[in-house]
């Protein structure tokens, strides 16, 4: 199969066909514009390629969806413990090309803290082989993170090694309403991140997104920890002291998840985690003029995700980071005349541009999702 994808990109490159390239189709829809007029699927390349759970570590072939790469590992006690965006029945491939990550990024790292090595056929049809298949590996040139969230410009990836953990005996959410004003929200926030937890997840929800969780509808902090009984009981204990807390839904992670439909504009607010209350308080203000609109943050990486509808006006989302504001707009999926004029490229510097040559010099695959090549 890797044989037949690098034919592929090597008659791609000859006869300077632009490739889309795919997974599973889940996520087509995000990013700007792909300018292809063929596409080359890697849903086909899947499986176990190496797995030895002593190590936990396992190497998997890019189409091995997520669901398929819990259960393998399930099996032998462990988890990749990633949640992106979506459902489960996306590629691992799709994952690691997009930068995709979750809810459990606070406990656990983003996706580029999880992969240690990876297998790509550049746009020149070349195999390259990055980090290793173990934990302690040292390289002169970080290919892994490169290729990590570069949405498959520099190359197709084909082979991922992950990173894994044990399975805790014991996963619990727990729950808390939150503060609607700025200065008490920002003491939470505080709070929890100073308490004696660990949480695996820490999240804020807008009332509607409460709602659709199955959680009270009003603003709402959810919680996922785990561990062993004493661990959980502590946390727990420390948790209730901070305000009154509800036993969540055992779904509500999943529905979160797939909580923002196809006809979605969906943005991220980023910033530095201490800022994030008024980070928050300023995206709330769009949200509560657009019948509909949800959003939700990760408090220990300060990000704040929105959820809008297709004809949000503009002007309110690029309102909420001017050219001089410590925050920083990131687009995720959006109209088409939206991501022009918000955020046209990401790839304008020279280091970047040198890169995709480098890498994409017949400038073949998924040209146009990060921009424009000088």
């Amino acid at each position: 199969m890797i044989a037949q994808i690098r034919e592929r990109v090597s008659e791609a490159g000859a006869t300077r066909t632009p490739l889309r390239i795919k997974g599973k189709s889940s996520w087509l829809g995000a990013g700007r514009p792909v300018d292809a007029v063929d596409s080359l699927s890697v849903a086909d390349l899947s499986g176990v390629s190496d797995y030895v759970p002593g190590d936990l570590t396992i190497t998997v072939r890019a189409g091995t969806t997520l669901a398929d790469l819990a259960r393998l590992t399930g099996e032998h006690g462990q988890w990749f413990p990633l949640n992106p965006f979506g459902t489960d029945s996306g590629t691992i491939g799709a994952t690691v090309a997009t930068g995709s990550s979750g809810p459990l990024s606070h406990g656990f790292g983003t996706i580029r803290d999880l992969v240690l090595g990876l297998e790509v056929v550049t746009g020149d049809a070349k195999i390259v082989r990055g980090g290793g298949r173990v934990v302690k590996n040292v390289a002169g040139f970080d290919l892994v993170r490169l290729m990590t969230g570069s949405w498959g410009t520099l190359g197709v990836i084909t082979e991922v090694t992950l990173r894994l953990y044990a399975l805790p005996a014991h996963r619990t959410t727990i729950a808390m309403d939150a503060p609607t004003e700025p200065h008490r929200l920002a003491e939470r926030f505080r709070a929890l991140l100073e308490a004696p937890i660990m949480p695996y997840a820490l999240e804020i929800l807008s009332e509607e997104v409460s709602r659709r969780i199955g959680l009270p509808p009003r603003p709402m902090i959810l919680i996922e920890i785990g561990g062993n009984d004493a661990a959980v009981s502590s946390q727990k204990v420390a948790l209730a002291k901070l305000g009154a807390v509800i036993e969540a839904p055992s779904d509500c992670w999943d529905k979160l998840r797939t909580i923002a439909n196809a006809g979605s504009t969906v943005f991220r607010l980023s910033g530095l985690p201490a800022g994030l209350a008024a980070r928050w308080n300023a995206a709330k203000r769009i949200v509560e003029e657009n019948s509909g609109a949800m959003m939700h943050a990760s408090i220990g990486r300060g990000t704040v995700r929105c959820i809008l509808s297709n004809d949000s006006p503009a002007d309110a989302i690029e309102h909420l980071a001017p050219p001089d504001s410590l925050n920083t707009l990131i687009l995720e999926t959006a109209p088409a005349p939206l991501w022009a004029r918000l955020s046209p490229t990401a790839i304008s510097d020279r280091v970047s541009q040198s890169l995709r040559r480098a890498f994409d010099p017949f400038a073949i695959l998924n040209p146009g999702i990060l921009g424009t090549i000088n």
